[in-house]
């Protein structure tokens, strides 16, 4: 499955937690997160408890300080582990409620507006895998995961608005 070992100072120092399944809050195990191991495995990991807040997706690596994950603080409360390996399909719509000019993905994309002609996603259907989507091209900016499901509007996956920038495939193990 997957490993990843939160420690509180830069470059791996002071205390640290191993975890390798969800955590709805990690407050207990650590009060400040300036390092992060991902030994094997996906996460994603979130700024608050109950996987809310800014959220970051590490693949296997070392970050040895929060701005190699593109964090904004050293606060790091929730994670979630992405234990999928199979298909992916996705279906984005330009309106609320699987309305307006739609489009199917199975790949990555790193300009939404070139493939689908529209900046905002205002709804999607995620039919396999897991997905982020992210705020700006080329994979920056704010992250958003979602996985199987109907999201009928942008706020249903946490977004603040219904720009899409990019997104790609959650495939690295």
């Amino acid at each position: 499955m997957g490993k990843i070992i939160f420690y509180e100072d830069k470059n791996f120092l002071g205390r640290s937690y191993e975890c390798s399944n969800d955590c709805t809050d990690l407050h207990s195990y650590f009060s400040r997160c300036n390092s992060i191991r991902v030994e094997s495995g996906c996460f994603m990991i979130y700024e608050r408890p109950n996987f809310m807040g800014h959220q970051y997706f590490m693949r296997r690596g070392d970050y040895a300080d929060y701005q190699r994950w593109m964090g904004f603080s050293s606060c790091i409360r929730s994670c979630r582990m992405i234990p999928y390996r199979g298909s992916y399909r996705l279906r984005i719509y330009e309106k609320p409620d699987f309305s307006g000019h739609m489009m199917e993905f199975m790949d990555d994309c790193p300009c939404v507006s070139d493939r689908f002609h529209h900046r905002h996603v205002y709804s999607c259907n995620v039919m396999n895998g897991y997905w982020i989507f992210y705020e700006y091209p080329n994979y920056r900016g704010r992250q958003y995961f979602l996985r199987s499901g109907e999201y009928r509007r942008y706020r249903d996956w946490c977004a603040t608005c219904a720009i899409v920038g990019s997104f790609r495939r959650v495939t690295e193990f």
